[in-house]
């Protein structure tokens, strides 16, 4: 159950209506490194979760924070937009870059948004949950958060970078203490469930014949590899030792394919014999059937 307080978690203030910035704002909102992704993915995580409680509660309570960080973005977006017409958005932009590709407010701002924030990146692309992690598996869940935070950070500093508004850089600093935050948590209760760094899933083993790969940084390329790299030589985080393959080994055969059916029309430089084809009606035979029913 969630409740709603008209309090933000965070005093928001725009100085200078920007509405490029509230453009860009946008990508910190539904672009996959945004608030979106991290709220859904949490809130996920945690109501999924099936191990000691206090780990769904971790996750739930910081899902229920990156709600609380939309609505700081959404008021952010929206107070940007408040008396700034199209017009203004021309000498907004000082950096180059952003202007060649950003040099105008977003459309759907205006049409869809009535002046307001949608559930969208920076190009008003809606936000697409195929970019959040749910494994089931806390380990890999709270590596994936600590790296979704990274990168989450990174956006909300480059942000922060592309304005000259106080309230903006004020808001901004903010959330990258928040994600800051975030980043330890998450590592540090990986950690805790996996103190010996154990590849994840821990309880598969790399056993017999597979072992020796499971340690061996393979080389896909001529030049030497960095003798002070750990990754080429050293001792990995779960103790065992790294050690290189150069070249790379070729430990498979070439690829050999049969015919395609006749039915298939490969064309006859890929279609084996018809003498040796198997019936049409396997798979192409039940597709036909299952038209010819959709269709009376």
């Amino acid at each position: 159950m969630f409740s709603h307080h008209k309090e933000l978690a965070y005093t928001v203030r725009v100085d200078k209506p920007n509405p490029v910035f509230a453009r860009m704002l946008q990508q910190a909102i539904g672009g996959p490194e945004g608030e979106m992704r991290v709220m859904n993915q949490y809130l996920f995580q945690g109501l999924g979760t099936r191990g000691p409680q206090r780990y769904r509660d971790m996750l739930l309570s910081t899902a229920t924070e990156e709600i609380g960080h939309i609505e700081l973005l959404c008021t952010a977006v929206a107070m940007n937009l408040e008396g700034a017409p199209a017009a203004a958005a021309d000498d907004v932009v000082t950096n180059p870059l952003v202007a060649a590709r950003m040099g105008g407010m977003e459309p759907r701002h205006f049409l869809t948004g009535g002046m307001g924030p949608t559930p969208a990146d920076a190009n008003g692309v809606p936000f697409n949950a195929a970019c959040i992690d749910i494994s089931g598996n806390l380990s890999a869940n709270f590596l994936a958060n600590a790296a979704a935070e990274a990168v989450g950070r990174t956006l909300a500093a480059r942000l922060r970078d592309l304005t000259d508004d106080p309230g903006m850089k004020d808001l901004l600093s903010y959330l990258i203490a928040r994600d800051s935050m975030h980043q330890m948590q998450w590592l540090t209760a990986a950690e805790e469930l996996n103190p010996q760094h154990k590849a994840i899933p821990v309880e598969v083993a790399d056993e017999g014949e597979y072992a020796q790969w499971s340690h061996t940084f393979i080389a896909h390329h001529d030049e030497p590899v960095p003798e002070d790299a750990i990754w080429t030589g050293g001792t990995a985080p779960d103790g065992g030792t790294f050690t290189t393959a150069q070249p790379a080994p070729r430990l498979g055969e070439p690829a050999k394919l049969q015919g395609a059916p006749p039915y298939a029309f490969a064309g006859p430089e890929s279609t084996m014999p018809a003498d040796q084809a198997p019936s049409s009606g396997g798979v192409v035979g039940k597709v036909k059937d299952a038209v010819e029913n959709v269709t009376k």
